[in-house]
């Protein structure tokens, strides 16, 4: 038996870098908004 696990998260991207569906790297942070907890650090 196969599961396949999402999940999605609100990150903040401050200079509006990463397209949809693309794979980046992301760091926890300070609470940003009411559920962004994270920040992008490389837009691979």
């Amino acid at each position: 038996k196969f599961l396949r696990r999402t999940k999605k998260y609100l990150v903040h991207d401050k200079g509006n870098t990463a397209a949809v569906g693309s794979k980046v790297e992301i760091k926890e942070t300070r609470p940003l908004s009411k559920r962004k907890r994270f920040e992008l650090v490389t837009n691979a």
